[in-house]
């Protein structure tokens, strides 16, 4: 067999309900030599804490890939991470080593597995295996529809500029913002001055353990919350049913 067949797989394992896990992507995670994942500075891991009982379930022999990135390092520090992990995950591929890639949410949906594809694509095999997203999770949780109809629906980053974010919710009947909690305060400003604040839901950890929602903006305007966070805005009259 060529080494070019042997496959690095980015795994989507959903927001954090593991039973979101899909039953491909637990497959790929049991049979897989080599199961890698993005650890903090602690050893902590989001993505291996939800697929847990998964890899509970792995053959015997299979050996788990670290990869430490903390993201309150530059850019510079985290691209060098990258740098380190692929050229061990390719040498480990050489050796006839297929590896699963832990990946919250969606791989190539702000996912950490897209630097490392980069870097790798272009010597051997990806493959992804799709997971339930943070705004897919979050809609189901908060019972509110993304798009009806007729609307349209924009996905921007809180890391955006005050414009960027300003003209997305004047354009879009639906605004999922995502990474919100670091930057409350900011964002009421902006989502009072475009008149959407009574359009907006918050929830943080969709689908943990930990979740919290709430549907009063209002009340959080002057708190922070967790990066693993969003808001939902989404129009007050909508086309539920059009003659």
């Amino acid at each position: 067999m060529s080494t070019r067949d042997i496959t690095f797989y980015g795994v989507g394992v959903g927001p954090g309900d593991p039973e979101l896990i899909t039953l491909k992507a637990a497959r790929i995670i049991k049979n897989a030599d080599i199961v890698a994942y993005i650890t903090n500075v602690k050893g902590e891991s989001v993505a291996k804490n939800i697929a847990s009982d998964v890899l509970l379930e792995a053959k015997s022999a299979q050996l788990t890939l670290p990869i430490e990135i903390s993201m309150s390092i530059g850019r510079t520090d985290i691209n060098k991470a990258y740098d380190t992990a692929s050229r061990e995950i390719l040498a480990l591929m050489r050796e006839g080593k297929t590896i699963a890639f832990l990946c919250e949410g969606d791989p190539l949906f702000f996912g950490s597995f897209i630097y490392l594809m980069d870097r790798i694509s272009a010597q051997q095999n990806c493959k992804i295996i799709p997971g339930i997203t943070s705004v897919n999770a979050a809609s189901a949780q908060l019972s509110t529809p993304l798009t009806i109809l007729s609307e349209d629906m924009a996905i921007i980053s809180s890391r955006s500029t005050d414009q960027k974010i300003a003209d997305t919710l004047a354009t879009y009947d639906t605004v999922a913002i995502l990474k919100a909690g670091p930057h409350m305060p900011r964002l009421i400003t902006l989502l009072k001055a475009a008149g959407r604040k009574e359009d907006t839901q918050y929830i943080e950890y969709a689908t943990h353990t930990s979740e919290k929602i709430v549907k009063d903006v209002s009340l959080i305007s002057d708190n922070k919350g967790p990066y693993f966070s969003l808001l939902l805005i989404t129009r007050k009259e909508r086309e539920y049913r059009c003659d």
